[in-house]
């Protein structure tokens, strides 16, 4: 063997690839993926000088043996090689400035290391490197210390005279000297975190691709997918170019408007429309809060439909209460505390079950809203109405027909709120909705299965001209929820809002838009074929398995599913199901912890076990999480939900070959089948859930 040679293709017997050592090295190959991709940078691995580590600026990355030999060691040290090779590429002509690309890969490189497992880190912490000791290190590195620290130039060779850490590079390097996957997370809240474990985040996903899990999660959050991924990942590299080109502030509202642009043409929506970015679903909640006061001077009722399906969060932030102790911005604050500046509201809750758990028919849904929205309106109060378009288990309400008599009540003073948050919407429905002057809540973190926490505001025009003319300001407790930036700069209520900008956010929105472009990608006729296809085999999946209880059985208003127009909010795509153990549904407790072991590797608990069911407990397996609902009329339980995202049309078509297009949404079918059978194994074996 050659005593240089590219990494990928070097596969030598050494230890390393023995068979005990192999799975833990695929599992390091596997986090590799986050790593930027960077055309004609080689990565040689040396055997004569099994200690060396090397940058060539725009050439490759030397790496000897021996770090190749601790497959974790070797991981970080080409993570921060890399990024310095992002960074010194993005210099463009005049690579004067290499201290900027140490000062950024270190950053890069301490965020990457955090993120890492705690058995990676164990694996580390006996290890004495020079990069190491320093990205380990808890206290941070200040910039005069990485600019006098000539290890980091001894990597790449590179002498640099002028050690000053321009002015300008500052915003850069605090919004886009960070991975990728921690962007993904960043500009939320705390529940985006991860646990040290298993990577995973409170609702059981990533923010870097997991492939190996079987993903039918989009009721609830998905992991993001390699594609979205990746080009996410370049999105940040083209940013960090065009920011040390043009400057950071015009750069970064270029990007934003950019996004923008590209959501109202996927829904051909009109340009004169608003759309405003928010860090979650709930953070959308509170926005709408905040305008409504805009809009109107009048006393202000919410009439939350589907409360019981709504986030957690969305009735306190109606009532402009902080909904977490932690703000999109960081601020600590206390949770059910009110938001300073905001006025009293009023909310009334319209749930979709009675008190013993039964659903609603569509007549009573319609008279509770229709009366709690006229008395409201005797009262000479302004009425803003949350009408539901898929909740979490795929109910829609009011109907049309109680829309339609809003018309009889005199001097009605409404703004409608329609929350898609599930954007299970073809765009003539978006359409449909603005024109009526309607205020759309979206996400494309749900069907559209980008990243968790992809917030956003539709506005009509005519609502945007409204709150142009005010002169009114936001509550001030909105300082520490959003910058001005994430605004209207033609709105004056903004103004008093800080300045910054929230790269979470945006590159969750690239992501989603990612998969929003390839999903329509797909031609119309293939796209309902499938879906149709997809949708019916689950349903005859739930229905089929007697240790489940499918829930979907009566539908409040079911006007959408009656459609003989094919669309994507006129058939289901959520199936919520009980589980059932000797004919008994399963307790809350129980549905949490089999929901968990779903998504987990069992396999250790099944060593002795023939390998059919030793491959079956290993397979993760990601779904809708609980949502609590009564079996029959009194006992408290809770269901689970397999959903159809826009990535099992999108990611079968990749080919772009009819054929085998439905080949792959066979194949997608088959992963239904793995998850139910695991479910069953799961309750074969009840001491996994004592």
């Amino acid at each position: 063997m050659k005593n240089n040679i590219l990494i990928e293709d070097q596969y030598k017997r050494t230890s390393l690839f023995e068979k005990e050592n192999v799975n833990y090295l695929v599992h390091v190959l596997k986090r590799f993926n986050t790593v930027p991709k960077i055309n004609n940078i080689n990565i040689i691995t040396s055997n004569s000088a099994p200690n060396v580590f090397k940058i060539e600026p725009n050439k490759s990355i030397v790496i000897g043996s021996l770090f190749l030999s601790k497959p974790v060691l070797a991981l970080v040290y080409l993570r921060y090689a890399i990024e310095w090779q992002l960074w010194y590429k993005a210099l463009g002509t005049d690579k004067s400035d290499t201290v900027l690309c140490d000062i950024a890969a270190l950053e890069v490189a301490r965020i990457f290391y955090k993120l890492l497992p705690k058995e990676d880190k164990e694996k580390l912490e006996p290890l004495n490197y020079f990069l190491i000791d320093l990205i380990k290190n808890d206290k941070n590195v200040s910039v005069e210390d990485a600019l006098e620290h000539g290890g980091l130039q001894a990597l790449h060779g590179l002498n640099t005279n002028d050690k000053i850490y321009k002015e300008s590079w500052k915003p850069i390097v605090e919004n886009l000297a960070k991975p990728t996957e921690f962007l993904l997370m960043a500009g939320g809240d705390l529940r985006l975190n991860i646990d040290e474990i298993d990577l995973l985040n409170k609702y059981g996903c990533r923010p870097f691709p997991r492939p190996d899990a079987f993903t039918f999660a989009s009721s609830t959050a998905t992991s993001v997918s390699n594609f979205a991924f990746d080009k996410t990942d370049k999105a940040r590299s083209i940013l960090i170019g065009n920011s040390l080109k043009n400057g950071f502030e015009g750069t970064t509202i270029e990007f934003s408007e950019l996004l923008k642009d590209k959501l109202k043409r996927i829904f051909k929506l009109n340009e004169a429309c608003e759309i405003i970015f928010s860090p979650s679903g709930t953070d959308s909640s509170l926005q709408i809060a905040a305008i409504t006061q805009i809009i109107s001077d009048k006393d202000i009722t919410h009439v939350l439909v589907a409360s019981d399906e709504t986030g957690s969060g969305v009735p306190g932030a109606l009532k402009g209460c902080h909904f977490e102790n932690t703000t999109a911005l960081n601020y600590p604050v206390t949770k059910g505390d009110r938001i300073e500046g905001f006025r009293d509201i009023d909310l009334i809750k319209v749930t979709l079950r009675d008190e013993n758990g039964a659903l609603k028919t569509t007549e009573q849904l319609d008279d509770e809203i229709f009366n709690a929205i006229s008395k409201t309106n005797e009262l000479g109060r302004y009425v803003v109405l949350h009408t539901m378009d898929h909740s979490k288990l795929g109910y829609q309400s009011p109907s049309e027909a109680m829309m339609a008599k809003l018309n009889t009540l005199n001097n009605l003073s409404i703004q409608v709120i329609v929350d898609a948050a599930q954007l299970r919407l073809d765009p003539k429905d978006m359409q449909n909705y603005l024109n009526k002057g309607y205020i759309v809540t979206i996400t494309g973190s749900k069907y559209f299965t980008g990243p968790p926490y992809s917030g956003a505001l539709i506005l009509p025009e005519s609502v945007s001209k409204s709150i142009q003319s005010a002169k009114n300001k936001f509550p001030e407790g909105l300082t520490q929820y959003y910058n001005s930036s994430e605004w209207p700069a033609s709105w004056f209520c903004s103004q008093d809002l800080p300045d910054g900008y929230n790269f979470g956010s945006y590159m969750r929105w690239n992501a989603s838009i990612v998969e929003m472009e390839r999903y329509f990608k797909t031609p119309m006729l293939y796209r309902n074929m499938a879906i149709e296809m997809f949708c019916d085999f689950v349903d005859d999946s739930v229905k089929d398995a007697s240790f489940l209880e499918p829930l979907y059985g009566e539908l409040p208003n079911a006007n959408a599913y009656n459609s003989e127009e094919f669309g994507i909010r006129n058939i289901r795509t959520i199936f919520p199901f009980f589980i059932l153990k000797n004919d008994k549904a399963l307790s809350v407790e129980n549905v949490k912890k089999l929901y968990i072991l779903l998504n987990s590797d069992l396999s250790d608990y099944f060593k002795d076990a023939p390998l059919e069911i030793i491959r079956l407990a290993a397979q993760k397996c990601h779904i809708g999480q609980a949502v609590n609902v009564k079996y029959g009329n009194d006992f408290q339980s809770a269901v689970l939900r397999i959903s159809l995202g826009a990535r099992v049309i999108s990611e079968s078509w990749v080919n772009r070959d009819i054929s085998l297009f439905f080949r792959n949404i066979e194949l997608q079918m088959n992963q239904i089948t793995v998850i139910i059978k695991k479910i069953e194994l799961i309750l074969s074996n009840p001491e996994l859930l004592d």
